[in-house]
């Protein structure tokens, strides 16, 4: 041993052990108090720190799925609202129709031109039914992924609502039997976007339903994962309270074996 090492008593050593533990102990309580959490790092607890990593890393995963199941879901409800605009042009055009029945040759020319107009209306509109650049009124094809590994998804098929789609062509009210015609394509034009109206919508309930799971899901992942790392606050505060206490006895426990030490000053 150096002949300049500081020798300390067993009372004083033993009595800044008993300090430094209180220190370590109210600097990790410190930390568990800022943090809100007991497992701040492996080190304190390995298998609940890497359990507790994993479940954050799946939820923050099944959170963007989320956010993009939400998109999905403005994007078919898009494609619905379109849908009804185009159901009510066609109604205004069947009115029409309808009224070149009694209509006399300089009418149902006027009655031709708007119907043609309404038919170029109901092709902008559904031009103009896109969402976040995805258009199931122009024939895309949204995929809905559902888990993070994207084993499951769902595809939401478009389909072409533009007047030639839709198998509508421009008005000939010459006679009866070309405006019954056109009355018949339109009712036709009618039931497919009635049919294609449902099959979104029946995708629209499983993607909400999906949705509202997936929340429950990362709602249940953050809860395991803060069982397995928050601390007690509660507690903390009267260990921090406890620690402080034992702290300011250790410091005068060490005051009182230095006087021992000191005393020796006296025999001089």
């Amino acid at each position: 041993m150096s002949s300049n090492a500081i020798q300390l008593s067993a009372g004083m050593r033993n009595t800044l052990l008993s300090l430094q533990s209180t220190n370590n102990l109210l600097n990790q309580t410190s930390e568990r108090l800022a943090t809100g959490k007991k497992v701040n790092s492996a080190l304190d607890n390995a298998l609940s720190y890497f359990t507790a990593t994993s479940h954050t890393s799946r939820a923050s995963d099944l959170s963007a799925l989320k956010d993009a199941m939400g998109e999905a879901i403005q994007t078919i409800k898009a494609a619905d609202a379109g849908i009804e605009g185009i159901i009510d042009l066609i109604d205004t055009m069947k009115g029409l129709a309808k009224d070149a029945y009694s209509a006399d040759t300089t009418e149902a020319a006027s009655l031709e031109t708007q119907y043609d107009a309404m038919a170029t209306q109901i092709t902008n509109l559904a031009a103009d039914a896109s969402y976040g650049g995805m258009n199931l009124l122009d024939s895309d094809t949204l995929t809905v992924t559902f888990n993070e590994d994207g084993t499951n998804t769902m595809s939401v098929s478009g389909f072409n609502a533009k007047a030639a789609g839709l198998g509508i062509v421009a008005a000939d009210f010459a006679s009866s039997g070309s405006i019954g015609s056109a009355i018949a394509l339109l009712d036709t034009a009618l039931s497919t976007l009635r049919t294609k109206s449902q099959t979104m919508s029946a995708n629209l309930s499983v993607i909400t339903a999906r949705q509202d799971f997936t929340s429950n899901m990362i709602n249940a992942l953050t809860i395991g994962a803060d069982n397995l790392t928050a601390a007690d606050t509660n507690e903390e505060g009267a260990n921090m309270l406890m620690l402080q206490t034992r702290q300011s006895l250790g410091t005068t426990s060490l005051s009182l074996a230095s006087q021992a030490a000191q005393s020796v000053l006296a025999l001089f």
